[in-house]
């Protein structure tokens, strides 16, 4: 998998892919081009023979530190009807949906800030480490944004249950790794020293499977957590986070 991506690092190593969100000055804050570039990685993803994990990580201080704010009203400048919002805001829901659906196993390494749509990216990783010192906050509501990007509001319920995230969401109160581990939006917390050797403790089994085991086994996992789901509101994230943005810059 040859590139010359901007703002993404991706080494291959054997059965092992690794992707570093390469943006450390802005905290890794997703933009539209980081979302371009991680579809075309996990487009290719699944061409790649004999890749089984892939682990995703940021670059400097902070894993992610949520949505790039300064692209919103660029975004609307250029096209105040919010059509480019909404697009944006589809990107992210594949971006999302492909690193769920993706064959080989992600892994979320994290360590320093986690916030908003970095929560978002690393739930929908089939496992998570974190730092001791992680900081993971849900600020949209305190933005004046619903939290609605790349249908992180059910992965959050389904796998952090539904009362602990509505605390989250609507104080928006700054966490911790220990309170992420016990939400399960953390599998394991370590050392920041450790993460890589965490990481390693998983991978040395993983890589042993075969591919159409795993295949099957996230296939069986995915179906069986959204068996439940009667419908997905979640298509209508991109509208939602549009209007909003679009009315507050209307009313400033």
């Amino acid at each position: 998998m040859i590139h010359d991506f901007k703002s993404l690092l991706v080494t291959h190593e054997g059965p092992v892919l690794r992707v570093r969100l390469n943006r450390p000055e802005t905290g890794n804050a997703i933009s539209g081009e980081i979302l371009d570039e991680l579809l075309v990685v996990l487009g290719a993803l699944d061409e790649e023979l004999g890749i089984r994990v892939l682990v995703l990580s940021g670059a400097g201080e902070d894993f992610c530190l949520g949505g790039d704010r300064a692209e919103f009203p660029a975004l609307l400048a250029e096209d105040p009807s919010g059509v480019a919002l909404r697009a944006l805001g589809n990107k992210a829901r594949r971006v999302c949906d492909a690193l769920a659906s993706t064959d080989a196993v992600t892994v979320a390494r994290l360590h320093g800030g986690v916030v908003g749509a970095g929560v978002g990216l690393a739930v929908f990783c089939d496992l998570r480490v974190g730092a001791d010192t992680c900081r993971f906050r849900l600020p949209e509501l305190g933005l004046g944004v619903p939290p609605a990007w790349g249908g992180i509001m059910p992965r959050l319920l389904h796998e952090a249950g539904a009362a602990r995230i509505r605390e989250l969401i609507l104080t928006a109160d700054t966490f911790g790794a220990a309170t992420a581990q016990e939400l399960s939006i953390l599998h394991k917390v370590v050392p920041e020293a450790e993460l890589d050797g965490a990481v390693t403790r998983w991978i040395k089994p993983l890589v042993r499977r075969s591919p159409s085991s795993l295949r099957t086994a996230k296939l069986m996992l995915n179906a069986y957590a959204n068996a439940n789901r009667l419908a997905d509101a979640t298509l209508f994230d991109a509208e939602l986070l549009s209007s909003a943005l679009t009315a507050a810059a209307a009313r400033s």
